[in-house]
């Protein structure tokens, strides 16, 4: 077949079904689990318990395996020929995520009567510890070794699979609505209480118990506190046309400039009014994060000031949430609420129009039909938590990520019930992806390694590869670090600092989240130098994945990279700081900071991803757009589950700019479905 004729779909489902490829990448790995003491039979094979023939030592047996957030211990009882019970306890796992994972697995190992059981969508990592602790299990009963297969791992090659089938007579609750919001976190808050005050009936469904908060950073241009900061600090003053032209860089072209351009044009008022909803209630405040770097040796890369965050006040509660607020207005305004219920798949009529949705109660699993007479307005978010999606469709993501329980808890269920709608999907990915999490100087990056979430990470330091090398300019946007950090062995590198980190952190004069410092115009930055040094100085050196050593030639061994070609390369950037020129990378000359003052510390550093950022098209109306590029009549989207705005990397230098971008399309949207 010509390069011409393969389809994206087909390419996407080619990457799913090559699973055995994506082991040579490091992305699938197959892992033996030892017998009894923990000596390995070389010579025993995948053995799927008693489908194979086993026979067991009737008894209990107890393994645990290492979970996203905690240690899972799976309990099995055995007869001589079957598993009879399986106790799992995930106590320690997100509730909604892995906790939610518990009692499916359970039945499937038992229905199954083997460990090579298909994971839970969406958590992934869990299972696997399920699966591994289970196989350990039926090796302790049986004597043999049992492997979980690496082809298990990922689930179906197929990730979209189809619509599910729901008889009509299974479906015991019928609710009528006018604006049906189906999610409820960044995008769906927004969209939820516009709509309500455009007059709307709206109705939100949430699959988790409570509605989730929203991010910190909320990017906007045009604000009125941007416009005051700019009369004292008039470089922070930003031409559209330039962050429009910059966005498309960023994205190589792969976006909608008419979708960018109303985040430009209206995300400004839409800060104004969240403002006014927090100044009215009292408990929290928004401040403008007045910061661009210096200007007086800048870099390679261009910082925006378009940072927007809500901090509390001196009149806030102990307990206090931006979430609290949002409901006492949606309160206010007669928004009602379905909690605890999951998005199951759209309802279209016979021309295609999408009608409502068919929605399934967590808490005694009946099914739910609600109509939506003015439309439906999906804010589910990304797929970063569905294994099986991130393996279709950006493999590499998941080599770069080092797993924490910090993060998206989204699975991709909006997406693919848009998709089955005939919704069509972006055709390259995207994902928020920050260098903050770390691993131990015996692991290395990889979507099964569990680490620590490491915010210092994003200071631009000296960054050294796994055969100890410098190998970019380690200043300027997130990803560009991570993406050069791909190209190295074991995607994996060395943050390295010394004793003199406070002063230079300070010199850095970072813009947005990764600030450890006040801004420019006196807004405080998200976390402070002080506890974020504390944090690591006791909690990351006791746990063995911060390196403190008094000598550079202690800290490669420390951190298991060459010595000698360690020490060469610090020795260079030593000489290049002294110079004040970067003659290697080009990175700034107030960012070209010595390691030279003893202790010296180092860790080893990959990707926290955070959420995708690819989904289905939308135009500037916020509809759902088909294959065909045609709107899908009825059905509306916003966040991490529309595409469109971004490609190939995030352009975090525009602070806030994901979170500004959902809550813009959010309130635009409500406003148009309000309206019909």
């Amino acid at each position: 077949m010509s390069k011409n004729e393969i389809s994206r779909r087909t390419f996407i489902k080619g990457l799913a079904a090559g699973a055995a490829s994506l082991a040579t990448l490091g992305v699938l790995q197959k892992i033996e689990y030892s017998v009894g003491s923990g000596s390995k039979d070389s010579a025993s094979a995948a053995v799927p318990a008693a489908s194979s023939g086993l026979t067991f030592t009737p008894g209990t047996y107890s393994a645990s395996a290492k979970g996203i957030a905690s240690d899972v211990t799976v309990t099995m009882t055995f007869d001589e020929t079957m598993i009879t019970d399986v106790q799992i306890d995930a106590s320690g796992e997100t509730p909604d995520i892995g906790g939610a994972a518990v009692e499916e697995m359970r039945n499937k190992i038992i229905t199954a009567q083997t460990c090579n059981v298909d994971a839970v969508s969406g958590a992934t990592i869990t299972c696997d510890a399920i699966k591994t602790a289970a196989a350990d299990c039926i090796s302790q009963a049986s004597g043999q070794s049992v492997t979980v297969e690496a082809a298990q791992a990922g689930g179906s090659s197929d990730w979209l699979g189809t619509a599910p089938e729901i008889a009509e007579a299974d479906i015991t609750e019928t609710i009528d609505t006018e604006v049906l919001v189906v999610g409820c976190g960044t995008g769906g808050w927004i969209t939820a209480m516009t709509a309500a005050e455009e007059g709307a009936k709206v109705l939100v469904v949430e699959k988790r118990e409570t509605a989730t908060g929203i991010r910190h950073d909320i990017g906007a241009i045009g604000s009125r506190l941007q416009k005051e900061t700019e009369k004292k600090f008039p470089e922070f003053a930003i031409d559209k046309m330039e962050a429009l032209q910059e966005l498309v860089r960023y994205g190589a072209g792969y976006v909608d400039s008419d979708l960018i351009k109303v985040w430009i044009n209206e995300s400004g008022e839409m800060v104004d009014w969240l403002t006014d909803i927090f100044d009215a209630e009292g408990s929290y405040r928004m401040d403008h994060e007045g910061g661009v770097g210096d200007l007086s040796d800048p870099g390679r890369d261009k910082g925006y000031a378009t940072g927007h965050s809500p901090n509390k006040t001196d009149k806030a509660a102990e307990d206090a949430t931006t979430e609290k607020v949002f409901q006492a207005h949606c309160d206010e305004l007669g928004v009602e609420w379905k909690l605890s219920t999951a998005l199951v798949k759209l309802v279209q009529d016979e021309g295609g129009k999408v009608t409502g949705i068919i929605a399934q109660d967590q808490t005694d699993n009946h099914y739910i039909q609600i109509n939506a007479s003015k439309g439906v307005i999906v804010c589910t978010g990304g797929y970063a938590t569905n294994t099986e999606m991130m393996q279709a469709l950006q493999p590499m993501t998941l080599e770069m990520k080092i797993n924490c329980p910090l993060g998206s808890t989204c699975d991709g269920s909006g997406i693919k019930a848009m998709m089955w709608a005939g919704a069509g999907i972006d055709p390259t990915h995207a994902s928020m992806m920050f260098n903050r999490c770390c691993c131990l100087p015996t692991e290395t990056a990889g979507y099964k390694t569990n680490g620590k979430w490491f915010w210092f990470g994003e200071q631009p330091f000296l960054k050294v590869n796994l055969n100890g090398k410098r190998f970019c300019n380690e200043s300027g946007p997130y990803e560009f670090m991570l993406h050069s950090m791909y190209m190295q062995p074991y995607h994996t590198y060395c943050d390295i600092f010394d004793s003199n980190s406070k002063e230079y952190a300070e010199q850095f004069d970072e813009v947005g989240c990764c600030r450890l410092f006040p801004f420019p115009n006196g807004a405080p930055s998200n976390r402070d130098f002080d506890s974020v040094w504390e944090q690591m100085m006791t909690e990351y050196v006791d746990e063995g994945y911060l390196i403190k050593a008094d000598t550079l030639e202690e800290l490669a061994e420390g951190l298991q990279i060459p010595v000698d070609e360690f020490v060469a390369t610090v020795e260079r950037y030593n000489e290049l700081c002294k110079k004040g020129i970067d003659e290697d990378y080009g990175k700034e000359k107030h960012r070209m900071t010595p390691v030279d003052k003893a202790p010296f510390f180092g860790i080893r550093t990959g990707a926290w991803h955070l959420t995708t950022l690819n989904g289905c098209r939308i135009n500037t109306d916020m509809q759902v757009l088909d294959v065909n590029g045609e709107p899908i009549e009825g059905l509306y989207a916003t966040g991490d589950c529309t595409g469109g705005m971004f490609a190939t990397t995030y352009p975090n230098l525009f602070t806030g700019l994901a979170c500004g971008r959902t809550m813009t399309f959010g309130r635009h949207a409500a406003k148009i479905v309000a309206a019909k």
